[in-house]
């Protein structure tokens, strides 16, 4: 999500006043940095990198793109620790960024709009620029679900779908120049909802009318990925149906517990999670699964990270991403802030890993004797 949201700001800065991309941060007018708001080593790089932004390009103007939680004392909050940055907002404002640029230069102190308006940017936003074929369409943004350890909510809003006809059009434009496979973003794409010209609405699976208007190759995987509690038959079946769709889904687990999964306001268990893959690769053999895993969830005790390192070993080849969880300021902790139970944190993620990439061997050395 966040290499489309860069992209857009381009095409926006690039239509509204005629700026182009540089290698060079000395070179630029406008100097951006785009970050995730999700793990603090990212939210505490950003400063290192736009100080050195700051003190590499003192003829520039620097603006700093953050995204925030919804109060604007934290918008301001980042003003007043570096005076350097004159411009703040958020993912639902970029299409304002011409406007909040001139207020910058107009007024001459610094500009903070991390408000949520609806779906209003897509609007305005300009016809997006191929430069490959491969590229990325945003269909929903924000989430609804509220995970006890996920900031999407606070940082991006509740869900909202992107008209169907809209989405429909920006992937033909795409297609005509060039593009032949096109990745679904949204915090939750399962969720997609799109209002139809008919007064209807379309969901995910909808989308794979796209197919009639150019030849490409749809991804269901997204940079906020599917939520298995809203990954129904229909959409196993569209891998069983559409030849098209990538062959890859990543699905995020985050627990074999269902302990910690109800912990987690998950929706489902270990077994539903178990039984959807199955179902998945019984239609399609050659699916590629990834996964997300959080090791020290607060509470965790041994026999839930063992249930997750079963969960592991009944899915067999999954690819990882594990992590841990920390306490987000300005939104609820997860549970409590009682302390990871589970010894060893570190050794645990490696162990998860480890048991992971080895049973991806595995089943890739018995598929090469076949």
């Amino acid at each position: 999500m966040n290499e489309y949201d860069s992209a857009r700001m381009a095409d926006v800065l690039r239509e509204a006043e005629g700026l182009e991309l540089t290698e060079e941060p000395q070179d630029a007018d406008v100097l951006l940095v785009n970050t995730c708001s999700v793990r603090e080593k990212a939210q505490e790089k950003v400063f290192s990198c736009s100080a050195s932004g700051a003190s590499s390009s003192s003829a520039a103007r620097r603006h700093h793109r953050r995204r925030r939680l919804r109060s604007e004392p934290g918008g301001r909050g980042i003003t007043a620790r570096a005076g350097w940055v004159d411009l703040v907002f958020g993912p639902q404002t970029l299409h304002r960024l011409p406007q909040m640029i001139r207020a910058v230069r107009t007024r001459g102190r610094a500009v903070v709009d991390v408000s949520f308006p609806e779906i209003e940017k897509f609007d305005q936003l300009p016809q997006p620029r191929a430069t490959g074929a491969i590229a990325y369409v945003s269909i929903m943004e924000g989430c609804s679900k509220y995970c006890t350890f996920c900031v999407v909510p606070y940082t991006r809003g509740e869900e909202m779908s992107r008209p169907f006809e809209q989405v429909m059009d920006e992937v033909s434009a795409l297609a005509a120049q060039g593009v032949r496979e096109v990745t679904l973003l949204g915090q939750n794409v399962d969720a997609y909802a799109g209002a139809t010209t008919d007064g209807g609405s379309a969901d995910l699976r909808d989308a794979h009318s796209l197919r009639r208007r150019a030849r490409w190759r749809s991804s269901a995987s997204a940079s906020r990925p599917p939520i298995p509690a809203e990954f129904d038959d229909s959409l196993i079946e569209a891998y069983a149906n559409v030849p098209k769709l990538a062959a890859h889904l990543h699905l995020p687990v985050q627990s074999g517990s269902d302990r910690i999964l109800a912990q987690m306001k998950r929706g489902y268990t270990a077994l539903e999670y178990k039984q959807r893959i199955r179902k998945l690769r019984e239609v399609r053999p050659d699916l590629a699964v990834s996964s997300d895993f959080i090791i020290g969830f607060p509470g965790e005790a041994e026999r839930d990270f063992a249930a997750t390192m079963q969960l592991v070993e009944d899915v067999g080849s999954i690819s990882p991403s594990v992590s841990f969880t920390a306490v987000v300021p300005g939104r609820p902790p997860p549970v409590s802030r009682t302390t990871c139970r589970t010894p060893k944190s570190n050794g645990a993620s490696h162990s998860c890993s480890s048991a992971i990439n080895a049973n991806a061997r595995a089943i890739s050395e018995a598929h090469g004797r076949h």
